[in-house]
Order: structure tokens, then C-alpha cells, then sequence
């Protein structure tokens, strides 16, 4: 009987180190594409904003309208094409969506000093690792206060539709501010339900790659989205 108990209790042991192994392992891939698309986002961002000649054609006509509103739209495209695609093929797509957003995003360097533009960066790395790293290690349920982050994501996008055309610099103060909290509170939810994702679809290996790539973007959004709001209160604008 004792012998059993410790040959069921070592069973369960090992099962419980390879599933956090397996975990741990998704995670870096979530990671690793993430990274891989900023890098993309990054690369196209500063060799547009390097060249005149496409700043003018992208954000001198109205080719720059398309150019904003790109991403939205091919991020809904993304998230409804998902189930019907191959692991690949949503990887082809991530790094699609990253180029289209580091397009939008070459004004940056025009507005901003390349120096805050870097300073931020790491601000902003080292908020969201901070809050990943709480998403992933809490015991909290993090499920209570979803709902009320992405209607104040939906409230955000709008707003910050409605002023491009206002062009109000108090409600931008204000979108900024909100969005700060709100980005920081969606990094760790989003990291809490990528992990729970995993569980879900664990044994799946399809599914699996293709939640590790969808994690990605969401994460990936949430960076890039914190980064922006900050960038607004610590970026040092170009004389």
C-alpha cells in the first residue's frame, strides 16, 4: 500500500511539472511572437519616418485616413478569420497586422525625440512586464473586472475617433489618462486569460498555436496602446 501511494503520488508529480512545463513553454512562445511583431511594428515605423518621400505619400494625402484606420480594421478581420485558418497562416497575419501598425506609427519619430521616444519604450516595458508578471503569478480572479475594461476600451476607441475630428486637446488629456489604467489593467487580465487559454485547449495542438498567436496580439496591442499614452506625458516633441 505504501509502495503504491508513493508510485500515485510520484505519477502525479511528474504530470503536474509537465503540464507546467508545457505551460511555461506557451508562454515564451506568446512572448516570442510578441516580440516579434514590436520588432516589425519598430523596423517600419523608423524607416518611413527616415524618408520623406514616403511620409509625404502615406500622411500627406489622404492615403493617411486608410493608414489610421487600417489596423482597426484589419485587427477585426484578424479576430474573425481566426477559427478558420491554419496556426501559419494567423502567424503571416500577426505580422501583417505589426507592419500596417508600425506604418501608422512612423509620426512618432517625426513628433518626438528619438531619445523619449526610447525612454518611454523602456517606461513602458517595465510597466508591462510588472503587470504580466502579476496577471500570470495572482491567485486573484481577474474575471470580475474584464467586463469593465474592454467597455472602457470600446469608450476609449470611440473617443479617440470622435477626435480626430474634434481635435480637442482636453479630451485627448483625458483619453490619455483613462488609458494609462485602463492598458495597465488589461495586461495583466489578458495575461491571466491567455494562461487560462492554454488550459482550456491543452491536448490541441492547433488550437494551441493559434491561441499562443492570438495571445500575442492582445498583448501586443496592450503594449503598444500603453506606449502611446505615455508617450503623450513623458515624450519630449521636436522643436
Amino acid at each position: 500500500m505504501s509502495d503504491f501511494n508513493r508510485t500515485s503520488f510520484a505519477s502525479t508529480a511528474s504530470r503536474a511539472t509537465t503540464y507546467d512545463s508545457a505551460l511555461r513553454d506557451y508562454m515564451v512562445k506568446v512572448y516570442n511572437f510578441m516580440a516579434i511583431a514590436l520588432g516589425i511594428s519598430g523596423v517600419v515605423a523608423f524607416l518611413v519616418a527616415s524618408s520623406p518621400a514616403l511620409m509625404q505619400l502615406f500622411f500627406g494625402t489622404p492615403l493617411a485616413w486608410v493608414v489610421m484606420l487600417a489596423p482597426l480594421g484589419f485587427v477585426i478581420f484578424f479576430s474573425v478569420k481566426l477559427n478558420s485558418i491554419s496556426a501559419q497562416k494567423a502567424q503571416n497575419y500577426l505580422w501583417i497586422y505589426s507592419g500596417l501598425m508600425g506604418l501608422s506609427l512612423a509620426t512618432i519619430f517625426v513628433v518626438y525625440t528619438g531619445t523619449s521616444v526610447a525612454r518611454v519604450f523602456f517606461i513602458t516595458a517595465s510597466v508591462f512586464g510588472a503587470m504580466s508578471f502579476y496577471g500570470y503569478t495572482t491567485k486573484k480572479d481577474l474575471t470580475g473586472m474584464g467586463s469593465f475594461l474592454i467597455m472602457g476600451l470600446i469608450g476609449i476607441i470611440i473617443a479617440s475617433l470622435v477626435n480626430l475630428f474634434l481635435r480637442s486637446s482636453a479630451m485627448e488629456f483625458a483619453i490619455s489618462i483613462i488609458g494609462v489604467f485602463l492598458f495597465i489593467g488589461l495586461t495583466a487580465y489578458d495575461t491571466q486569460r491567455i494562461k487560462q487559454t492554454y488550459y482550456h485547449f491543452a491536448g490541441n495542438s492547433e488550437m494551441v498555436s493559434k491561441m499562443a498567436v492570438l495571445g500575442a496580439l492582445n498583448l501586443y496591442m496592450d503594449f503598444i496602446n500603453l506606449f502611446l499614452m505615455l508617450l503623450r506625458f513623458f515624450g519630449d516633441r521636436r522643436g
